[in-house]
């Protein structure tokens, strides 16, 4: 099982230069075909039209995102075009309130879709809405790449289990990874005292990772006084942890601005690729 299809949305070359560093290293490593995705976002608002705005203005603005979608094409072919990769680099200008509709469409059919993380400094404001359209609109994986971060071989990887249906969605799309990892973590924060596996947190999970040859290890963590985010990144940290697999959960995306609880706070504190399904 590999992945075939790796795709990257850009929409800043500055801040998404990670992501596409990841997605060469990753569709060089897994022979897949590599589509980038260049978006000159149009900022003009829906209203402006009926509103009287200068077709001049409108006209300039579409122009400089025209020219934005062509730069970072440029510079995304800088990257890919010597390395005989099997690759498609995309430029288009996307309206502001379509730029979710453009991702959803673009990454639906890929297997691996590479971010940049969308929160933190140096971050491109259209970033959390790319990561979010892929994530619950298009139902892809997504792998989110840290600023500034070369992509390290995935040899020990953390997963956060829960036993959802989010957490055993991203750990089977991650199994292409997980199956060449040197051991994985299977990490469980406080399992709870009445739930069928209480004598034998993590097994079952386990046996199915064995089953694919994956060399596992259970892990039970307290959280004390910690959020389940601290936690988790604490037990990478400690282990040395090249990735972190986890479940992203989007119940709450409507009251809290994009993302809420512990895949915000994920997503805002991570200095490792975080790996995502939905």
């Amino acid at each position: 099982m590999q992945y075939r299809s790796i795709s990257t949305v850009m929409t800043s070359s500055s801040a998404d230069a990670s992501a596409l560093g990841a997605a060469v290293t990753i569709a060089r490593a897994q022979d897949a075909h590599l589509d980038v995705y260049c978006a000159g976002i149009d900022h003009t608002h829906l209203d402006a039209y009926s509103l009287g705005t200068s077709p001049q203005v409108l006209a300039n603005d579409w122009a400089r995102a025209q020219d934005h979608a062509a730069e970072m094409k440029r510079a995304a072919e800088v990257v890919v075009a010597p390395l005989g990769l099997r690759t498609v680099v995309h430029a288009a200008v996307v309206p502001q309130p379509g730029l979710a509709a453009y991702v959803t469409h673009r990454t639906r059919f890929s297997d691996l879709v590479i971010a940049a993380k969308p929160y933190g400094p140096g971050h491109d404001a259209n970033a959390p809405a790319v990561l979010e359209a892929a994530l619950f609109s298009g139902h892809a994986s997504v792998l989110v790449v840290p600023d500034g971060q070369s992509l390290p071989e995935f040899r020990r990887i953390v997963v956060a289990w829960n036993n959802s249906a989010q957490s055993l969605n991203a750990l089977r799309r991650a199994l292409p990874l997980l199956k060449k990892a040197d051991v994985v973590s299977l990490s469980i924060i406080d399992p709870p005292q009445h739930a069928h596996d209480r004598s034998d947190p993590g097994g079952s999970v386990a046996q199915m990772l064995a089953r694919h040859g994956v060399k596992t290890e259970i892990s039970v963590l307290a959280q004390t006084n910690y959020q389940v985010s601290d936690t988790l990144l604490r037990h990478a940290a400690d282990i040395g942890a090249d990735m972190i697999v986890m479940g992203a959960y989007g119940h709450s995306r409507f009251r809290e601005a994009i993302f809420g609880g512990a895949t915000r706070a994920m997503l805002t504190d991570t200095r490792v690729p975080l790996f995502m399904a939905h």
